[in-house]
């Protein structure tokens, strides 16, 4: 009974269109559509790797070039004892065998040397009159003297030397208080 009353009811109901005026009626996306996000999801995808690519090319670059660094360095100071041997034999000739080939030999060799550690970038460290720096000189000694400043490097007793803003061996120095 109930069942017909409901069938008789909505037979008497005309049907009716509804008619929602603030609603938005999303399309199905057309093929063109969903082509173009994904191109652009690639595109994103490219731009991502690239960048991602160029920051390592520019990281193995800089650990090459600190490598090559370390490792000029690293050769350099094995040859600075040679330098200082070169130059304790030009010091230690007397004035009149200044003369001598072999003075002269050996003072075109500690030249050549000398020569050859400007070309590749490496300097010497000025120590003697400068004010002393931990960062490029190690104190042997100290000297109270009032002839000098506090802090003075009073004499070096063997070079230091720098290659590319880095330390590769601390001048040895002695020191005013």
């Amino acid at each position: 009974m109930k069942s017909e009353k409901l069938k008789a009811k909505s037979e008497k109901e005309p049907e009716s269109d509804i008619i929602i005026e603030d609603a938005e009626v999303v399309p199905e996306p057309s093929e063109l559509d969903k082509r173009k996000a994904l191109s652009a999801e690639f595109i994103d995808k490219y731009q991502r790797l690239m960048a991602e690519f160029d920051n390592f090319r520019k990281r193995t670059a800089a650990e090459k070039m600190r490598i090559y660094d370390n490792a000029v360095g690293d050769t350099v100071a094995r040859f600075l004892d040679v330098a200082d041997n070169f130059e304790r034999a030009v010091r230690a000739v007397r004035p009149e065998a200044q003369e001598d080939g072999f003075y002269k030999g050996v003072n075109m060799i500690f030249k050549q040397f000398t020569d050859v550690l400007d070309q590749i970038g490496v300097e010497g460290i000025d120590a003697e009159g400068e004010d002393f720096d931990p960062n490029l000189h190690e104190a042997v000694m100290h000297v109270e003297d009032g002839a000098f400043s506090e802090g003075e490097v009073v004499e070096e007793f063997q070079k230091g030397y720098m290659y590319k803003d880095k330390v590769i061996r601390h001048s040895k120095v002695k020191v005013a208080n």
